[in-house]
């Protein structure tokens, strides 16, 4: 492959054309099947963005067991079912999906469609909707929260009202207990000692 150099530039600079031309030379051998025979060529349409979330937790921590019988689909990893091939991992399978063989098998080609001004403008518009419906949302939830701690803390504070008035009864109650047995005590020493009620010590004439 040619390359140039500047004085000063050390860098390599490619020939464009000539990659364009290898780049075309290897889709034409591509095309070519077994005994020489040519494949008539199919227009492949452009590549598209997915509709559907690609799954990559749902055997996370899970266990299977394999024998010889279990089937491609079942022996672990990620299972391609348009390739009809299995990927050990989530980051090569997330290649593999993006990679032109499958894309290919899709029957889409690896050049994306140039957006207009309006399809971006529209673009915009459903992101932004998207975003302001996720704010709602978040706002929504956070809300949900604050009002279920709120009332928590409300029914925090009513057990706690309630177990402070029950303690201050029960001390009450102890404290009325105590006062009893004392004033009982005081009379059984009054009565002991042969002390009667105090009077005054006049006589009446």
């Amino acid at each position: 492959m040619q390359h140039h150099q500047a004085q000063n530039d050390f860098r390599r600079k490619w020939d464009k054309d000539e990659y364009e031309q290898l780049a075309q030379k290897r889709i034409t051998e591509e095309r070519e099947k077994k005994n020489g025979k040519p494949v008539p060529q199919v227009k492949l349409a452009l590549l598209q963005h997915r509709d559907y979330e690609v799954d990559l937790e749902s055997k996370v921590g899970r266990t299977s067991f394999i024998t010889k019988t279990t089937p491609q689909a079942e022996m672990g990893g990620h299972y391609c079912n348009v390739c009809d091939c299995v990927v050990k991992d989530s980051i090569n399978f997330l290649d593999h999906i993006n990679g032109r063989k499958h894309q290919r098998n899709l029957g889409m080609s690896m050049r994306v469609e140039r957006s207009t001004l309006d399809q971006v403008k529209k673009r915009f518009e459903v992101n932004k909707k998207k975003l302001e419906e996720k704010k709602k949302k978040d706002f929504e939830e956070r809300m949900k929260e604050l009002q279920e701690e709120e009332e928590k803390a409300k029914v925090y504070k009513r057990e706690k009202r309630k177990e402070y008035m029950k303690r201050r009864r029960e001390k009450e109650r102890k404290q009325i207990a105590e006062d009893h047995l004392y004033f009982e005590a005081d009379e059984e020493v009054v009565a002991v000692m042969g002390f009667s009620k105090f009077s005054s010590s006049k006589k009446p004439h």
